[in-house]
């Protein structure tokens, strides 16, 4: 590829609205073009890099004997009305009407389309297990796109759906799965990824993973433990709180806090610390609008993700009327008759001494003990874990909270599909069951902004050898000099006749604009011609992390390269 016919523009400022430096480097270098919001347009070196992560993806789905197939973007509502999740899925899934006036949605994710595919193959046992798995473009409307691609709303997906005939089955196919994520990320040159427990969401099942590139970065929050090896995204971490037994009983007392709205403020007010209130989050269901009011440690948050697998519908923050009964900024569960529903965080279990609401405009209680006060009570955990935390897995406290980027995720769905679309096998026996299934996917284009995120320094990205877009990038400094020219024209044609994939500038602009260029497009190896190397009969080969820099004699460089090449893929 000759640099001057390659399309795109390349600038020298940061733009201003990118976030996350892959998402300025990926703009400034020419590699995409914002189209709307999350959605972009994209140019051949991102093009070449994304082929090149879809190889590898398919090489290791093929090597635990996955079949590629191919699903429909567009599907009937039918399919996911089947399911139960055209009602469940909120508006991130987009849903229209075609000219025949059928409901039709565009698939973000293809579980339903899986089973439809092999609902009347998987009628005996005898064709179990398999696995199928496909490279498509999904669109997800997502709330709020952000960071380039590493949240969009249209994006490209490697989906893979396994099917099973027991749970021991799934499970044992499910480690394979595992295991070969971990080798795409490597072989893609992020091998530092770490798996971690994951909430299901609407995906259901009882148990997932995501695999999570720990960057500042990241959108997600993981939990990881300082003393074992536990690791979970905070969403479905489990928060672990002892309090302290009190042996004196406080009296349970109404004090004046007059236009005092918040724990802090109170706890400021009445000599306290936040671990020593209780405190009210007050929420609406969205689906009946009705209230929910979780009482919680005040030095604690509400994980909404558990509250909303707990109640079993979403949730949203509530607008409080005043025909509620619910007093807000003073809602406590002494004497508490607002119509709403009442759950207790499993931080307050066994708590006493608490500062909480009086349900009354300018008074709070002090003295609150849980057990006295309260009586009998379920104690979800409904509360994030925090920095600090005690760990569930070991016990101690050392929970650290790191920010991570999610490049993977793999579920065991059990049979919520197959038993809500009817796909059913005859076992051995005669006995009709329904199969196991398991879901993995990889988001192709966050995978790429991912690896850029992680391999970059101040000038732009350092591409892995094995995801690329060229393996060898030719600077002819000087090209209006015919013997440099000469040079770098023969070099070009042999390196490519020899199966290496470079990309060729002959541009007559000066050296500084050239390796600025390069820098940007993050080629691994770079080849310098130019009338000072020609006078000693050499060529400057230098590797874009800086690594290695040496003159390589004019009659040997080719095979140079190709040797440098092979070593830059035995390191990954």
């Amino acid at each position: 590829m000759k640099m001057d016919q390659l399309i795109g523009e390349r600038f020298k400022e940061r733009p201003a609205d990118c976030v996350a430096d892959s998402h300025a480097i990926l703009i400034k270098g020419g590699y995409m073009k914002y189209v709307a919001n999350g959605i972009y347009s994209q140019y051949l070196p991102l093009r070449r890099i994304c082929r090149k992560i879809e190889q590898i993806i398919r090489e290791e789905m093929d090597g635990i004997d996955g079949q590629e197939v191919q699903f429909p973007m567009a599907l009937p509502a039918a399919l996911w009305e089947e399911s139960g999740r055209y009602e469940t899925v909120g508006s991130e899934l987009l849903r229209f009407t075609d000219r025949n006036q059928a409901g039709m949605v565009l698939g973000m994710t293809h579980e339903e389309a899986a089973v439809q595919l092999v609902k009347d193959y998987g009628r005996s046992y005898l064709r179990y297990p398999f696995m199928i798995y496909q490279l498509q473009t999904k669109f997800r409307d997502e709330a709020r796109p952000r960071a380039g691609l590493i949240r969009t709303r249209e994006f490209t997906m490697k989906d893979a759906y396994s099917f099973h005939t027991s749970m021991d089955d799934l499970e044992q196919y499910y480690r394979k799965c595992f295991d070969a994520y971990h080798r795409i990320f490597a072989r893609a040159g992020i091998s530092e990824v770490v798996a971690v427990a994951s909430d299901s969401g609407m995906m259901g099942g009882n148990l997932s993973h995501e695999y999570m590139l720990l960057t500042p970065a990241g959108e997600d929050t993981i939990a990881m433990c300082g003393h074992c090896d536990y690791r979970a995204n905070r969403e479905a971490a489990e928060s672990v709180v002892i309090n302290q037994c009190h042996e004196s009983k406080e009296v349970l007392t109404k004090v004046s806090t007059p236009n005092l709205h918040t724990i802090e403020a109170v706890c400021g007010f009445l000599g306290k610390e936040p671990d020593q209130a209780c405190k009210a989050v007050v929420y609406q269901r969205n689906d009946s609008d009705s209230y929910v009011t979780v009482f919680i440690r005040g030095d604690l948050d509400v994980n909404e993700t558990k509250l909303t697998n707990y109640l079993g519908t979403d949730i949203h923050g509530a607008v409080i009327t005043e025909e509620s009964g619910i007093c807000p900024g003073f809602t406590g569960p002494v004497g508490f008759t607002g119509s709403s529903d009442v759950l207790y965080d499993n931080s307050l279990k066994g708590a006493a001494g608490l500062i909480c609401g009086a349900n009354e405009t300018g008074y709070h209680y002090t003295g609150l003990d849980m057990e006295r006060d309260i009586g009998k009570a379920k104690y979800p955990d409904l509360a994030k874990i925090i920095d600090g935390g005690i760990c569930p897995c070991c016990n101690h406290k050392t929970i650290r909270l790191h920010r991570g980027i999610e490049v993977g995720n793999i579920f065991q769905l059990g049979t919520k599909y197959t038993e809500a679309m009817d796909m059913k096998f005859t076992e051995a026996d005669g006995s009709i069951r329904f199969p196991f299934m398991g879901c993995y996917g990889i988001g192709i284009g966050r995978l790429a902004a991912s690896v850029c995120e992680a391999r970059h320094d101040e000038n732009g990205p350092v591409w892995p050898i094995t995801i690329a877009p060229w393996q060898v990038h030719i600077c002819c400094l000087r090209a209006d000099e015919q013997a440099v020219k000469a040079c770098a024209d023969n070099l070009y044609s042999q390196l490519v006749t020899a199966g290496v994939e470079v990309l060729y500038d002959d541009r007559k602009i000066s050296a500084g604009s050239m390796f600025a260029d390069a820098d940007l497009l993050g080629i691994p190896i770079r080849i310098i011609i130019s009338p000072r190397n020609l006078k000693q009969a050499a060529a400057e080969v230098t590797t874009r992390d800086k690594t290695i820099r040496k003159m390589a004699a004019l009659d040997t460089i080719g095979a140079e390269v190709n040797d440098l090449i092979k070593a830059l893929k035995e390191l990954m």
